[in-house]
Formats: C-alpha cells, sequence, structure tokens
C-alpha cells in the first residue's frame, strides 16, 4: 500500500509515564489504512517524524501513537509545542516492512526496547484477535522498570491468554518485588532462549539494541530465518560491523 497524507485531529492525550504519552488520532477511517507493526510520519515544521502505530487496523479511523519526549530535541520540542486535544496533525501512513502476516502460523518472538513496545502492541493485539491460538512471548526491555510504561497492560495479556508468555527485562538492580530479568536484554535473551528458529521474530529499539540481539539470536543453535526489524531499513548494518547496545 502506498503512503498518503492526510490530516488527523487529536482525539485524547494520556501520560504513560514520566516522558511518554499516548494520543489517539482521529481520522477519515477510508485514508488510515496499515499493516499490524507499520509506521506512520507527523509532519512537524517540514520534518517527518516516525511513530510506530500502536493499535491494530480497526476500520474506525483511530491511530495509537506513544510518543516520548526528549527535552534536548527540537523536534520534539516542536511536535509538543502542537499537541493538544483537538489539534490538527498532518500525517504520511504508512511505512515500514515489519508487518505482521496475517496468514502466518509461526509462533510469535517480539522484542522491544523503550517505546518499541507501540509496535509490539499492534502486531500483539491484531494477532489475537485473529490467531487467539499462535504463541506469542514477549520480551520488553528498559533501563528502569519505571519506563516499562504499560506492563500492567502486558501482564494483563498474560493472565487473559495463556499462549501469551511476558518476560520484562530492566538493566538497573534495586527492583523489588520484581518477577521478570535484571540484564541487557541480548544477555537474557542468551541466558534463557534455547532455539528460535520456529518462530517470526520481531525486533524494535535502538539500532545497536537490535543488532545486538540479532547478533544473540544468531548464536543459537539452530538460527532463527525469519527476524524483522524497520531498523534494517534505516540503518542498515555495514558488513563486517559489531553489534552493540
Amino acid at each position: 500500500m502506498s503512503a498518503r497524507t492526510l490530516t488527523c485531529r487529536v482525539e485524547t492525550m494520556e501520560t504513560l509515564s514520566a516522558d511518554v504519552y499516548r494520543l489517539f488520532l482521529r481520522g477519515d477511517p477510508q485514508q488510515i489504512l496499515f499493516a499490524p507493526g507499520q509506521y506512520l510520519t507527523l509532519v512537524v515544521q517540514g520534518n517527518h517524524l516516525p511513530f510506530s502505530i500502536a493499535n491494530a487496523p480497526n476500520g474506525e479511523g483511530i491511530l495509537e501513537l506513544h510518543v516520548q519526549y526528549v527535552a534536548d530535541s527540537n523536534n520534539a520540542r516542536a511536535l509538543f509545542e502542537q499537541l493538544h486535544v483537538g489539534a490538527d496533525l498532518e500525517v504520511s501512513l504508512a511505512g515500514g516492512e515489519s508487518v505482521l502476516e496475517l496468514d502466518d502460523p509461526r509462533p510469535l518472538l517480539l522484542i522491544a526496547a523503550g517505546t518499541g513496545f507501540a509496535q509490539m502492541k499492534s502486531i500483539i493485539e491484531a494477532s489475537l484477535a485473529l490467531h487467539p491460538e499462535r504463541p506469542i512471548h514477549l520480551w520488553w526491555a528498559a533501563r528502569a522498570r519505571s519506563e516499562l510504561y504499560m506492563e500492567l497492560q502486558a501482564r494483563h495479556w498474560a493472565e487473559q491468554h495463556e499462549q501469551f508468555s511476558f518476560t520484562p527485562v530492566v538493566e538497573l538492580p534495586g527492583e523489588e518485588d520484581f518477577d521478570g530479568v535484571v540484564e541487557r536484554i541480548d544477555n537474557a535473551l542468551h541466558d534463557r532462549i534455547q532455539r528460535a528458529d520456529e518462530a517470526s521474530i520481531f525486533i524494535a529499539g535502538s539500532p545497536g539494541m537490535v543488532y545486538a540481539v540479532v547478533d544473540t539470536l544468531a548464536r543459537i543453535e539452530p538460527m532463527a530465518k525469519r527476524i524483522f526489524s524497520d531498523v534494517f531499513s534505516y540503518a542498515p548494518r555495514v558488513q563486517g560491523e559489531d553489534g552493540g547496545s
């Protein structure tokens, strides 16, 4: 599907954490066409700012975004100057090839860092609606637990769906009553995944995080073959380059 530009209105704006906000935009349902896992861009002062679409396609003209405010970013400041309920935003959608294939019967291994969770949320919602029997394992990483801004939603999926499992991962120690993993995400995966060849794998995060995870998966036998990430398109790896986070 080709990208199109349209105007959407900010219907609601919620605070999810100290610096992450959830937006619900409403536009023409006939123009809001996307696949689970795709992203849109908000056009702000001539700049195109990409954000993963956090909801599954619903036919109702609703788009959910998880927007992080970065204080030292000129683009973030310009965007938040425009953000208020009732504001009209110029939206271009949809982009990205890291999408859920609706007829894919394989288990899903979803690995996200930070607001990369937004892309996984869209994929999870679509998969649970279309193939509720498909196993899904979500790994969500952050530096601190407070940055897992929708942890309760992930735990709710795990409680409501037997085939859904959730592993939260944080880097900073000191969490109490935490049943997740305190480790860097690539190390956590290396120590806990025995095989990944049967799954469709989606990774969302910074290029360093994504390639560190790719390298980890490559060391698991047999090697994973179906790995998807938008990073492969916008930050392709230089041949021979080492991974890192």
